[in-house]
């Protein structure tokens, strides 16, 4: 008995191969039963704002900074009627209107004298007054003024001596300022310096006679273009736009049910006319009228017309005051979600992709944070992100984010406030699977990481950011290009140290760097490389750690209060992640192996947590605690506490939580190699407990518990107590009924009944179990019959790489002991 035992050769301590010489199909495509484990948790909850704000309960702005709000009230006197200011926004001064008096002159000159007083003034008083009467009848606002001139910015801002009051006179039809019934009949005419009205391009304050002194009435080639134009203006105007600005105003003095109905039709009709004649923008020479008119509708307070409304105002490109209240007005609609078919079933979406594309932050900031806002609320609605998807909204995002990046300090406020707007209409938009080739192939990402850097104090911004990469960093495409971002990692950390207080920004910055360094050796590299890398993430772990709940615990009370016990188990969750993920790499695994702090942090959670209400979490650490155990070298802090660690193991495999008892049985796996281990399981029956989970159908729970059983095997008083459990038994059952499908389960239960039967323990296997193994081997050991269960042709490489390194050695040697026996028998 004695010479038989000397002669076994037991199977090696359970500790899966790792770097071997030959590095086999099986090791490269069977991940989940390598040694060290990535680390995998679900994503973030995101709960839904059920308010649309601009700027959310949560955000971290106060009242105090004076922060747009997200209520207020619109009417038609809110608007500008001239709509005078410039298209750039900018301001000018008012002119001095000071009237000079002519030069004393020669009496004998009669063409320079000074006026006389009309010899009787009776006659002068009724001119005036019917004059007066005329011009009040004609500048009504309670109905449509028939009649219209021109006006243009710089008619209002400078007007020449003959347009002091534009209102107050009746223009003939050549000047496009009366509704005639007919226009080709010619109407009184007027000198030519009267009669001109002055384009955009000239000077301000210069009659046409003066700009050309000196030369006849004649009209050269661009005034003749300039009148053809005005003349078809004219025609359309007549036909066809003046009746619609009436019928407009008939229809909105009625209260029929089907008014609002009709005015949008009429409103469509207005457009389309407009653009059909190429009349909209600041091309249109009447727009003053049209703009009157819309701003009176207004005040009919219908979410469907008002759309209507700033879809034909930003057509005719709006700006300054009427332009932020435009923006306000779509923004005051997008707030009531049931309005969001209204936006589907109008153009007004690319009306306000537009502005974005146009507006300059520094002049319509304002303007821009509300357009922003807006689409921020739609972009909640499937349909239209959709629709902002297929309108190129990524491009447009992108170009503004670095028009943003690029303000100065003094609209800085204004760019923040646009910014939570616009990364929280990503954050929507990378819900959709069509938006992620966008994010990569715009460079979105790279972007972001821009905005951070230069808002990286802005709570907000930072949250929302944080948001878009924990969604992202999920796919390949998405989590290559963010790691492929300079310095990405070291900024992470930054932001982590910085607001290590807020719970939300922290808990997705985790998850997205537990994302980054799950599949990336040389994410786990450069994330360890970073300056104050450890540091930042062991001084969170302090902070989130909870020692206070604890009834043992007598210092200060955790600082974190402003966050739930499960937020902040979600935290160390994510970070503790990060930790089982990084030490996958050989360089990094030993550093953290060897940190005091760390392996303090891990075993303190394990005593502090109960499995019933930190599950996730603890199934963390231990993952975490078996990747450190690969790690058994003399600078190995773990290595010194493992008989510790194997007693708070015992709450996690005595849980009734399937996933812990499995990590907590892949810990004893690698810390059993130690003598001192196996005495303590044999010692608290743990061995008991291994024996019964053979009997589960998991094959990832028999397969560590296998691996448990042959390091106890080693020990020679250790195999009979085994052994009247029955596992001999159930590891033969465990081999005929799962091993077919898993060869590494079917050579792990060999190697453990190897070593069970060594050095004489044969006979602990009764002789009708010894041949139903011994056929099961020799059945198992053909090739053809080992592979038929196999009915993935993709898969049977990888079964037949096993089925050759992990089973058939140790089946043929076992074969080998139990056929002398069979034969003797």
């Amino acid at each position: 008995m004695a010479s038989m035992e000397k002669k076994h050769d037991f199977c090696c301590p359970f500790n899966p191969r790792r770097n071997a010489l030959r590095k086999t199909s099986a090791e490269i495509v069977s991940e989940v039963r390598q040694s060290l484990r990535v680390q995998s948790t679900q994503r973030p909850f995101t709960p839904r704002d059920g308010h649309r704000q601009l700027f959310g309960q949560s955000s971290a702005r106060a009242s105090r900074d004076n922060r747009p709000p997200s209520t207020f009230s619109l009417h038609a006197q809110n608007f500008d009627a001239p709509d005078s200011r410039p298209s750039s926004g900018t301001r000018l001064s008012p002119l001095d209107h000071k009237p000079k008096l002519p030069a004393p002159c020669l009496s004998e000159d009669p063409l320079k004298a000074f006026p006389k007083p009309p010899t009787d003034p009776l006659e002068t008083k009724r001119g005036l007054a019917g004059a007066r009467a005329r011009l009040l009848r004609a500048g009504s606002l309670t109905t449509l003024p028939p009649v219209e001139r021109k006006t243009d910015v710089k008619d209002t801002l400078n007007p020449s001596p003959r347009q002091k009051q534009p209102s107050a006179k009746r223009l003939p039809s050549t000047d496009h300022s009366e509704v005639c019934s007919d226009p080709r009949k010619p109407g009184p005419r007027r000198a030519a310096s009267e009669s001109r009205v002055k384009q955009p391009g000239d000077d301000s304050g210069v009659r046409p006679t003066e700009h050309r002194a000196g030369q006849k009435t004649e009209v050269g080639t661009e005034d003749s273009t300039t009148s053809t134009e005005d003349d078809v203006e004219a025609v359309v105007w007549n036909d066809v736009i003046a009746s619609l600005l009436q019928q407009l105003e008939s229809v909105a003095a009625g209260s029929s049910a089907a008014t609002v109905d009709r005015l949008c039709d009429l409103c469509e009709g207005l457009y389309s006319t407009l653009a059909d004649a190429d009349m909209l923008g600041r091309r249109c020479k009447r727009r003053l009228g049209i703009l009157r008119t819309l701003f009176r509708l207004i005040d009919l307070n219908s979410a469907q017309l008002n759309l209507h409304i700033a879809k034909l105002c930003l057509a005719l490109c709006v700006s300054g005051n009427n332009l932020l209240n435009i923006c306000k007005l779509i923004f005051q609609i997008g707030r009531g979600e049931s309005n969001d078919i209204l936006f589907q079933n109008n153009s007004i979406i690319d009306s306000l992709l537009g502005i974005l594309s146009s507006e300059d932050v520094t002049t319509s900031g304002e303007a821009l944070l509300y357009c922003v806002g807006t689409l921020k609320f739609l972009s909640g609605n499937s349909a239209i992100l959709r629709l902002l998807l297929d309108k190129n909204c990524m491009s447009i995002a992108k170009e503004l984010i670095q028009r943003l990046c690029r303000v100065e300090d003094t609209h800085f406020t204004i760019a923040g406030h646009i910014l939570v707007q616009l990364t929280a209409t990503l954050r929507n938009l990378a819900d959709h699977p069509d938006s992620r080739p966008l994010f990569v192939s715009f460079s979105v990402l790279s972007e972001l990481c821009e905005v951070l850097r230069h808002h990286c104090k802005d709570q907000d911004i930072c949250t929302n950011i944080s948001r878009i990469y924990s969604k992202l960093s999920s796919y390949s495409e998405c989590r290559l290009a963010l790691a492929q971002t300079p310095n990405c990692y070291q900024l992470f950390l930054e932001l982590l140290s910085k607001h290590h207080q807020k719970q939300d920004l922290v808990v997705r910055l985790l998850f997205t760097l537990g994302n980054l360094t799950a599949k990336s050796d040389d994410a786990r590299q450069q994330l360890f490389q970073c300056e104050g890398c450890m540091d930042t993430l062991l001084q969170l772990y302090s902070d989130y750690q909870r020692r206070d709940l604890s009834p043992h615990w007598n210092g200060p009370p955790s600082p974190r209060k402003s966050c739930s016990p499960q937020e902040e188990d979600d935290v160390l969750v994510k970070l503790i992640r990060v930790l089982a993920n990084m030490c996958i790499h050989p360089g990094v695994g030993p550093a953290l192996a060897a940190s005091t702090i760390c392996i303090q942090l891990l075993m303190e959670t394990l005593e502090l947590r109960c499995v019933q209400e930190s599950e996730e979490l603890l199934v963390n650490v231990a993952a975490t605690i078996n990747n450190l155990s690969y790690y058994q070298k003399e600078s190995s802090v773990l290595e010194h506490n493992q008989l510790t660690i194997a007693k708070l193991m015992l709450k996690l495999l005595l849980s009734s939580s399937m996933d812990a008892v499995l990590e907590a049985t892949r810990v004893y796996g690698n810390l059993s190699q130690s003598k001192d281990v196996r005495d303590f399981i044999m010692q608290n029956q743990v061995h008991q407990f291994l024996v019964m989970l053979l009997d589960s159908k998991s094959t990832e729970v028999c397969f560590s518990a296998c691996g448990v059983l042959t390091n106890l095997a080693l020990d020679a008083p250790n195999r009979v107590s085994i052994s009247l459990e029955g596992a001999a038994a159930k590891l033969v059952d465990c081999l005929k009924d799962l091993g077919p499908g898993d060869w590494q389960l079917a050579g792990q239960a060999c190697q453990a009944l190897w070593n069970m039967l060594g050095g004489g323990s044969e006979k602990l296997l009764s002789t009708e179990e010894r041949e139903s193994l011994l056929e099961s081997l020799i059945m198992f050991s053909d090739e053809e019959e080992a592979l038929r269960w196999i009915d993935n042709e993709d898969m049977r490489d990888y079964h037949k790489a096993c089925w050759e390194l992990e089973f058939l050695p140790v089946s043929q040697k076992l074969v080998g002991m139990l056929q002398p026996l069979e034969q003797a028998a």
